[in-house]
């Protein structure tokens, strides 16, 4: 690696570290759905490939690094070159924010006298966990590289039972299958007639046994037709892209006409319903959010109650949840359609980030 580049996995552990550095993002405002957390945003592209810092000469950016950040990294090389040709200890981002994607970091909780890892991808919001029981775990909706969730069980002294997905992803390639088979164990996915690769199915009340304990399979159509939570006894919902912190699954991703749109709206209202009989102090772990997630280990969750009070289309009736949901419809996650094509054969491309890169949209809010 050239010596004015970082990798990914190097800024990563800088920032999981609180280590100083500041983190300028030169990218122009249209490019910048999605960013590193805490970085400070610069509108210099033009400038710097025009041979000039733009914004940038005017900047005084401290003592610390400096990490110059844009889509794949050629033009953040050049701002580098320009900055430290007056001095500044700047360095490029190797890949860019196309690399970022697969960055990730951790916070930790109890629920019901049980671990569980969150495990996030901070540049798409992804959430996947680690449930341990005893000395045995189960992973949900892995979402980055299999040997992540091994250092991970490794370092809280599990085994790995089974790992498990909430529905067919269509805005990240799902790692379930490559760590399942990694580690020698099941790969549980929800019953239905879409994978083309051999699992183990999932029904509504199915229970995934694991060290003295097992999550129950709670179906919860709606953003897919397979989508399914589990439950952790009734302390905890991992609820994928049914239920969000401040949202809802999106119902449109499948296709279809509009009335198909509209009848999985309805669907996704009564499976909201459902988990809403919950008792008000189940916390809530989904799938994914919708900002960058901050290095600061605090756990992204929040509570049935807290759900009813946040989350202003959990509130609505059935035809007013419908109109609602379907008047939000946010565009389409990049390369859905072959995501979910990856998924359901089970398979994943050598470089996940090229597919990958951007931030996701499957929650309506």
């Amino acid at each position: 690696m050239p010596a004015d580049t970082i990798s990914t996995e190097q800024l990563r552990d800088l920032l999981s570290a609180g280590r100083p550095v500041t983190v300028v993002d030169i990218r122009i405002a249209a490019d910048r759905e999605w960013s590193i957390p805490g970085s400070l945003h610069m509108d210099a592209y033009d400038a710097v490939n025009a041979g000039s810092l733009g914004l940038l000469a005017g900047r005084d950016l401290g003592p610390d690094p400096v990490v110059t950040v844009c889509g794949i990294g050629r033009t953040a090389a050049k701002a580098t070159a320009l900055l430290r040709a007056r001095g500044v200890k700047a360095l490029t981002l190797e890949g860019g924010m196309r690399a970022w994607s697969l960055a990730w970091n951790t916070a930790e909780a109890a629920a019901s006298g049980h671990r569980v890892v969150q495990v996030r991808r901070t540049g798409k919001g992804c959430l996947s966990y680690i449930v341990g029981s005893e000395s045995e775990a189960v992973v949900i909706d892995a979402s980055v590289d299999p040997s992540v969730y091994v250092r991970l069980l490794k370092d809280h002294g599990w085994r790995l039972r089974a790992v498990v997905d909430t529905h067919i992803h269509a805005d990240h390639l799902s790692r379930s299958r490559a760590l399942a088979q990694q580690e020698g164990a099941e790969l549980w996915l929800p019953a239905q007639n879409r994978s083309r690769h051999p699992f183990r199915p999932v029904d509504d009340g199915d229970r995934i046994r694991f060290g003295s304990d097992a999550l129950v399979a709670l179906r919860t159509p709606g953003h897919t037709a397979e989508s399914t939570t589990y439950l952790l006894e009734q302390a905890a919902a991992f609820t994928g892209d049914t239920l969000f912190l401040a949202g809802v699954g999106r119902p449109d991703l499948e296709g279809g006409s509009d009335e198909e749109s509209a009848s999985r709206a309805r669907q996704l209202h009564q499976s909201i319903s459902r988990l809403l009989t919950l008792p008000s102090s189940t916390m809530v772990f989904p799938g994914h959010v919708s900002e960058p997630i901050a290095f600061d280990g605090q756990l992204l969750a929040t509570t049935i109650a807290e759900i009813g009070e946040r989350v202003a289309l959990a509130r609505l009736t059935g035809p007013e949840f419908v109109e609602a949901v379907l008047a939000r419809i946010p565009p389409s996650p990049p390369n859905h359609s072959l995501i979910t094509d990856l998924n359901e054969r089970g398979e994943l491309p050598e470089d996940p980030s090229e597919l990958e890169a951007g931030s996701n949209r499957c929650a309506v809010a």
